[in-house]
Formats: structure tokens, sequence, C-alpha cells
């Protein structure tokens, strides 16, 4: 392809017909949305902080479910939310594309960025704040001013991004396990403190319990406005160097072509068992070395937040490469229901936040707290059925998932036709 080519922007480029869609961007989607549950069970059934942290759950954590913890770390653990943030950069691209199609420029995508960051911050308050909608509205803002560059310099940007940000969170997070309850009079204060800040978010997360426990919805609700609002921005910083260079690459990955044919086969599956592989190989170390230092509070935030995120990069690449392949290649109906619950991930990703609520809350089914890892993935192969089921029945009678077609609508303020 010449230079012309890869400097084109999403005005310039041919676009994709509206009614056509990327089979493999939809069969990827699909794998993520049900992954990035098996990721969030744990956040969803039991206190926040269980989710890196074994020793807050209410109930006891095995031995055999310590070692449950290294197979999520190593296997699952932030790759399915990579995968999504990634293809969010290549939606983005298709989006933009097709807006230009019809003559529409970039505040089209402003305006469903704002749509997504509100529906978000609903998310977060009123359902569970484990929410990422919000981060990625606001990281897709920013990621539209870099929309124009080619393809190279965008995956080099989310690169050297991506890198600067693993080397940021590692020199501010890598290191707090040498000195939790350090007893050295140079890190004696510090110890302290990090002992300090460990106790109330484990205090914070029993309070919950027991809001959660209660039933009492409203509580639960003005807790999560006036202690955990502030959360907001922290969470955008803490992820921001992770998210907006994630989907640069994505951007870069569709205008290679990764999704519908546009890379050599053989090159594409070389490539995405080599990274996915090296990635893993260099993730075990680290989940072995959070597991012999007993899961502490610091070590497993240090494993999840710094010293896996390079590794984890190149499984999430590996991972990327050999699905679009697959997902331009596979049949047979599992692939088929995988692929619609791609199209309604949006609807999926929410609704299984609500279905959360129904199972966990005390007002409904009253289970937070009260069931192991084990269980909690009992529930996760429960509702990944759930999801199967309903969504390509749903699209062979409507034209899109729900929330879909509400984002759809108020994107373009008017009133879409639902029903086939």
């Amino acid at each position: 392809m010449t230079e012309q080519a890869e400097q084109a922007t999403p005005e310039q480029v041919r676009p994709t017909g509206g009614t056509n869609r990327i089979a493999s961007l939809d069969f990827i989607r699909g794998l993520a949305v049900m992954g990035i549950l098996a990721a969030n069970i744990v956040a969803f059934g039991q206190p926040m902080t269980a989710y890196m942290y074994p020793d807050a759950f209410t109930v006891p954590h095995s031995a055999a479910e310590d070692w449950m913890w290294v197979l999520q770390f190593v296997l699952i653990d932030s790759k399915m939310r990579g995968l999504f943030t990634l293809l969010f950069g290549a939606g983005m691209v298709l989006f933009l594309e097709r807006a230009a199609a019809r003559g529409q420029g970039r505040w089209l995508q402003v305006r469903r960025l704002f749509w997504l960051g509100m529906i978000g911050l609903v998310h977060f308050f009123f359902i569970w704040r484990g929410d990422i909608l919000f981060l990625y509205a606001c990281a897709g803002l920013a990621a539209l001013l870099f929309v124009g560059l080619s393809r190279r310099k965008l995956l080099v940007l989310g690169l050297i991004g991506y890198l600067g940000g693993a080397l940021f969170y590692t020199g501010i997070l890598g290191f707090l396990p040498m000195m939790e309850g350090s007893q050295e009079a140079a890190f004696a204060e510090m110890a302290e403190d990090l002992e300090s800040e460990k106790q109330a978010d484990l205090a914070d997360g029993r309070y919950e319990t027991q809001l959660i426990g209660d039933g009492d919805y409203g509580a639960w609700v003005n807790h999560n406005i006036t202690e955990h609002g502030p959360e907001i921005g922290f969470v955008l910083m803490l992820f921001w160097f992770e998210t907006l260079p994630l989907m640069l690459v994505g951007m870069a990955a569709f205008r290679y072509g990764l999704f519908d044919g546009g890379v050599d086969p053989g090159r594409q599956r070389k490539w995405g068992w080599g990274l996915w592989i090296v990635g893993t190989a260099l993730t075990i170390p680290v989940a072995l070395w959070a597991k012999a230092g007993g899961l502490t509070y610091y070590g497993t935030l240090a494993a999840m937040s710094a010293w896996s995120m390079v590794p984890r990069l190149f499984a999430i690449l590996g991972l990327l490469a050999l699905l679009a392949l697959w997902g331009q290649q596979i049949a047979g109906p599992l692939a088929q229901r995988v692929s619609a619950a791609g199209r309604a991930a949006f609807t999926n990703y929410l609704g299984t936040s609500v279905l959360m609520m129904l199972v966990f809350h005390g007002w409904a089914g009253g289970l937070f707290g009260q069931l192991g890892r084990t269980e909690l993935y009992i529930v996760t192969l429960a509702t990944w059925a759930i999801m199967l089921l309903w969504s390509k029945p749903w699209l062979e009678r409507f034209r899109f998932g729900p929330l879909e077609w509400l984002w759809r609508c108020l994107t373009y303020w008017r009133l879409f036709p639902l029903r086939r």
C-alpha cells in the first residue's frame, strides 16, 4: 500500500456500507463481553477490593481458589478489557468512515461519545461502579484529536504511550509491596500510611456489603455518590495511559486491515501466536511472585496494575490478531451466537450489571458476599448462557440490541425503526 493511502483520513477512505458488518469485529466483541464478566464477577458478588485481593472475600478463599486467582490473572484479567478497548478504537474509525460517506463530520462522534459518557455515569452511580463507559467516552474524545494521523503514526504513538504508562504505573505502584508492613525506620511512616489506606478500603467494602445485603438501595446509591463520586477522576488518571494508547492501536489495526483480510493470514497467525505465547509466558512469573508473597494487598495491586502491564500488551495484541483471523473464518451455531452477543455487546455489558444486581442485592436475590470464587464462576457460566441464548433470536427479529438502538437514537436525535 502506498504512503499516500496510508496517510488517508477517514474522510478520504472508501466508506463501509451502513448495512455491512465486519464479522470478525462482532465475534471478538462477543468473546470480549463474555470475558469481561469472567474478570468482573468477583467484584459483582463480593466487595470491589476482592477483585485483586482474595483476603477481602467475605467467605473463605481456599488454596485451590488461590490457584484460580493465578489462572484468571494469567489468562483473563485486563486482557478482555484490553481487547474491548482496541475494538472501541477500531469502531470509532469505522463509525467515522460511515459518517463521512453520508457527509457528516466528527461532531456526530462527539455527540455519540457524550451520550456514552452520560450512560456510563448512570451505570457508575446507580448500577455498578466498575463502569468503563465513562472512561471510554473521555478517552474517545481525546482519541479524536489523533484520528487524522497515518496508521503507522497511530500505532507508534499508541505503543509509546502504553509503554510510557507502564513505566509510570510501575514507578508509582510497583515497589509498594517492599514497604508494606516494613519495620525499617526509613519506610516506617510510609508503611503506616499504606496500612491505613488498606484498612480504609477494606472497611468501605464491609460497609458496602452491609448496605447491599440489607437491600437499602437508596443508602447504597448515596454512598456511591458521596464517597465514590470523586473516584471518577482518579479512575480516569489510573487507566488513562492504558485506555487512550490502546484505542490508538485499535485505530491503526483497523486501518492495516487486521479485521477484514488486509493482512496476510499466515503472517497474522504467526505474529498472533508469538505475541500471545510471549505475553502469557511473561505474565506467569508475575502471578507466581504475587502468590508466593501471600497474595497481599499491595502485592496483588502491583502485580495487576504495574508489573503485568508490558506482558499483557503482548498477550492482548496476540489475542486480537488470532481472534480477528478466526472471526473471518469461523462458522457454526456457537460462533453465530457469539457474534450475535457481540452485535449486542452494549446491551450485554449493561444488561449483565443489571442482572447481577438482581442476583446479588438484598432487595432481590440477596447473594452478595455469600458465594466464593468457585460459585461465582458458576454464575458466570449461567450468564454466558443467557447472553448466547437471547442475542441471536432478538437480532433475527430486530435491527439492533435494545441499548444499541437507544444509543443510536440519542446520537442522531431521531427515532429509528427497531423491528425488522
